[in-house]
């Protein structure tokens, strides 16, 4: 039988297979529109995707599944062998001419021996990582060092292109280092692996699939790999939610996270504040792509229903005339007890050259790992008039 390390990296080559040739076909020299970028990208994702069940399914089907792009089946915390995969790591990127930084992630997580098995593809480089080498072949077929040695006087931090940490330009102060955007998790943690970067910091909000696969990869080079606490990176828990991460040089690993415990003290979101606050983030962005419904979600205002299901709120959010006028939310407060989550906020729309305030009180119903529910009272302010 195939190895899993071998299975993860043929599912992570034939994906990005499917994806590049669909790029290929779709995107031209000139940039896509906005909207039909992020379209390229779901529509990638969502053929990626199937594809990955497909093969596991056949390959590997006594093993639970974690998709990115798949309801979250909670069978998965009772099963001893977990594969963890985001299809398309790098969405925005993916839509975006000349953009190498998107990837495809296939992870294997074993209980009691956490990540075992993983590979990142960047297909637009023509490149595969898998643990146990992390040893992409050049043209000539002859391996790569396991991690690359680097000249550069200062350290190079790179961070989310869309998502930076806030902290960052302190810590990069602190540590004499440079700092650069690039999109992916996944050609992030590549990039330190190939030693065009000596670390990957990130604390923007992420989930599982997001760095599984990397973390794999990168742990198998020697790399250090931890939450921005220093704590381990756990997976297959109840709420894939895992929202910060260092990955990096060994030597990097005590300055970086030194410098981050003496310029953060709010304590991070947990798993269900965190889902609530990217639904309130797309009223504002239009840009519901991390946004986590069930398929059977609903939404009710003032006790009327809006929104029958995931796809049709998401769609709402993308593309409905009624969030457009809305410029800002500010004021946020979030309290949470069990599955559910309350955020009472203001929130601005502009109409014309006045600015309309109301208050809201938005109740999230989360008991796993998706918005099930979404209830909202809406009320006048005396900002408003």
């Amino acid at each position: 039988m195939t190895t899993d390390a071998a299975l993860a990296s043929e599912l992570a080559t034939r994906a990005g297979q499917l994806l590049l040739e669909l790029r290929n076909r779709e995107l031209g020299e000139a940039p896509l529109e906005k909207a039909q970028a992020r379209e390229l990208g779901r529509r990638g994702d969502k053929e990626a995707n199937t594809l990955l069940l497909g093969l596991l399914g056949e390959r590997r089907p006594g093993d639970a599944v974690l998709s990115e792009e798949s309801a979250d089946d909670r069978a998965r915390l009772d099963n001893p062998r977990v594969w963890i995969i985001d299809p398309l790591d790098g969405s925005r990127e993916y839509g975006l001419p000349g953009r190498p930084d998107w990837a495809v992630h296939v992870a294997l997580w074993e209980r009691g021996a956490g990540i075992t098995a993983a590979a990142v593809a960047q297909p637009a480089l023509g490149e595969v990582y898998v643990s146990g080498s992390a040893r992409p072949a050049d043209p000539a077929g002859r391996a790569r060092p396991r991690l690359e040695s680097t000249t550069r006087p200062r350290p190079r931090i790179v961070v989310s292109d869309s998502r930076p940490p806030e902290f960052i330009g302190a810590l990069a102060e602190r540590v004499g280092a440079d700092v650069a955007p690039m999109g992916s998790a996944g050609a992030k943690a590549m990039a330190v692996l190939r030693g065009e970067a000596d670390a990957y910091v990130h604390a923007g909000g992420q989930w599982e699939w997001d760095s599984a696969a990397p973390v794999g990869v990168a742990q198998a080079a020697g790399l250090h790999c931890s939450r921005i606490d220093g704590t381990p990176l756990v997976y297959n828990e109840a709420h894939p939610y895992l929202p910060d991460l260092v990955i990096c040089r060994p030597e990097l690993a005590r300055p970086l996270l030194d410098g981050i415990a003496a310029l953060t003290g709010a304590p991070a979101d947990s798993p269900r504040v965190a889902m609530a606050r990217e639904y309130l983030s797309s009223l504002v962005t239009h840009d519901a792509s991390k946004v986590r419904l069930a398929a059977d979600c609903f939404r009710v205002e003032n006790g009327q229903r809006t929104g029958d299901s995931g796809p049709e709120i998401v769609a709402e959010l993308e593309h409905g005339d009624q969030y457009k006028p809305i410029t800002g939310i500010r004021d946020l407060e979030f309290r949470e007890w069990g599955p559910n989550v309350v955020a009472r906020f203001l929130l601005d729309m502009g109409a014309g050259e006045h600015v309309i305030t109301v208050a809201i009180t938005e109740h999230f119903s989360v008991p796993g790992g998706e918005i099930e529910s979404i209830l909202a009272i809406i009320e006048p302010h005396p900002a408003a008039g």
